[in-house]
């Protein structure tokens, strides 16, 4: 907990993005980080209305608001907001059905990641930090036949057909959600090897002015050689944003010189270093990517700072 906390309520993360975009890795290194016993995860996915097999029989997906308990969702939230227990629904994801609720007591920071988390307005106003992952479309598809497989009990065609049948939701109700988050974070593979999709993936972070960003000056190098870069862009919608690019070749010791400034602008939260960057590859084994980790620890400032009450004016 760092010191001299200023918000005594419990501080909200929204992860938001489609299925598969790396929602659940980044919301488990950033609760390594900040410690399981000061962190509660909430997966939106626990709030459908239907199961895997009422869904498909209504010909609706699980992209849709409305086969979503949206309300329901809203209400959890600020009740976890002021510190207030749940009786959270549960979906069982490698059934496909609707189990029974468990309780859920808010934590110090509360990490709420899924599909449709920036849905409403009272969702919204729930967050202290909103991000959304926007990883390249090739690359998410190859994320999501992998875990559909391994852990849903897809086959691949059924896997590419679910990605196929999906494809007008996404449009409509998960790729708008963008324009409200924070940060975008956008892992994409190198031009050299458009079929990596593990540690040399290279990541953007779009850094919108609704948070006050960390100062990195200190280790940016002006040519951006050096797999560390922070340009001034518009986005998609034109309004200015700063860009920031860390390449998945970044060296060891240009990746550990950022991780240390990171650390050194939250002294408060020096008690909770932990390794960073960790995640399942291809082969199922556990593997390391620099620009995970910084992506993980670039979040978890801004959450450490929520709580010390930094906000932008």
């Amino acid at each position: 907990m760092p010191a001299h906390r200023a918000v005594e309520r419990p501080i909200i993360l929204g992860i938001v993005g489609d299925s598969a975009a790396g929602k659940t890795t980044l919301a488990a290194g950033i609760a390594t980080i900040l410690g399981p016993e000061r962190v509660t995860i909430l997966g939106t996915d626990d709030y459908h209305a239907a199961s895997r097999a009422e869904r498909a029989r209504q010909g609706i997906t699980a992209l849709d608001p409305a086969a979503n308990h949206i309300d329901i969702l809203e209400q959890h939230l600020r009740l976890l907001r002021d510190g207030q227990p749940i009786l959270k629904p549960v979906y069982d994801h490698s059934k496909g059905t609707l189990e029974r609720p468990i309780y859920l007591e808010p934590k110090d920071y509360i990490l709420v990641e899924g599909l449709l988390g920036y849905h409403s307005r009272a969702l919204r106003d729930c967050y202290d930090v909103k991000v959304f992952l926007d990883p390249d479309d090739r690359l998410r598809t190859r994320w999501k036949i992998k875990r559909d497989r391994a852990e849903r009990g897809y086959g691949a065609d059924a896997a590419l057909a679910e990605i196929e049948r999906r494809q007008k939701d996404a449009v409509a109700h998960i790729r708008p959600q963008r324009t409200f988050a924070d940060i975008v974070v956008r892992f994409f593979p190198p031009e050299d090897d458009s079929e990596e999709s593990g540690p040399r993936l290279n990541v953007r972070h779009t850094l919108r002015p609704t948070l006050p960003h960390p100062d990195l000056t200190p280790v940016l190098d002006a040519g951006g050689k050096s797999g560390f870069r922070l340009h001034l862009a518009r986005d998609i919608d034109g309004k200015p944003v700063d860009v920031l690019d860390i390449h998945g070749d970044i060296d060891a010791k240009r990746a550990k010189a950022v991780e240390d400034l990171l650390w050194s602008l939250i002294p408060e939260a020096h008690h909770l270093h932990a390794r960073l960057g960790q995640y399942i590859d291809e082969r199922n084994e556990r593997a390391m990517s620099h620009p995970l980790a910084l992506s993980e620890l670039l979040v978890t400032y801004h959450l450490v700072k929520a709580a010390l009450g930094h906000t932008v004016l």
